[in-house]
């Protein structure tokens, strides 16, 4: 049998990132509908309701059983109310590495909540899984998936030249979400460079070596 995660809740300061329910399904459609995050993700056009609750009740669940990742609903402490999506892809279990993807809702963007979902996996991931390396690809013109890169303390380890494809004329005001992007709605597909990130255990700050910034729990903070 495959190595997995287990089914398994994470919290933050203001966040909690927990299993997609059923009942997640309007706000996730919801959240999928905007054009930029069709623009910069690999998810389906049209994200529908009824694609939302089959990802929660079948996808999500064989995702995790297969050993390739884990997805978590992105949720507020305070309102309970739906601000994200978070998913681990192309795990490597003998490599103890894996990739993150996020998405932030329309409405939530700008309050820090996508570096501060991430920090927490990151956190989860090296300190309670025994993981080494974490991995995220960002488009060259989603300059808000690389400034969550570097709040959370990730290095740049070069470019993969055309390696992606971005639909619509998204430009570089996009939200931030980062994932391998395939179909959107908008205009005509394009071939785009991706920035290659890592974060290690040994790049993460601790508060005694930072003068500010988020820090959850406080083991690690974010770089401002």
């Amino acid at each position: 049998m495959a190595a997995s995660f287990p089914e398994t809740a994470i919290s933050t300061e203001r966040l909690l990132l927990r299993p997609l329910a059923e009942d997640d399904a309007p706000g996730l459609a919801a959240m999928m509908a905007d054009e930029l995050v069709l623009a910069w993700t690999d998810l389906p056009h049209p994200f529908t309701e009824g694609y939302a609750a089959e990802l929660a009740r079948t996808l999500a669940p064989a995702h995790r059983l297969a050993g390739r990742g884990i997805v978590f609903a992105v949720t507020e402490h305070l309102t309970q109310r739906l601000v994200g999506l978070v998913e681990l892809r192309n795990t490597e279990w003998r490599l103890r590495s894996t990739e993150i993807a996020y998405v932030t809702a329309t409405w939530a963007r700008g309050e820090g909540y996508a570096p501060e979902a991430v920090l927490g996996v990151a956190q989860w991931l090296f300190e309670d899984r025994g993981f080494l390396r974490l991995e995220m690809r960002t488009a060259a013109g989603n300059t808000a998936a690389q400034q969550v890169a570097q709040k959370i303390g990730g290095i740049s380890e070069g470019v993969l030249r055309s390696a992606w494809i971005v639909r619509g004329e998204s430009g570089e005001s996009g939200p931030p979400t980062a994932g391998a992007p395939s179909g959107s709605r908008g205009g005509e597909e394009s071939r785009s460079d991706v920035i290659l990130w890592s974060l290690l255990p040994e790049d993460m700050e601790a508060p005694a070596e930072a003068e500010s910034g988020w820090h959850g729990d406080d083991r690690y903070v974010l770089r401002d």
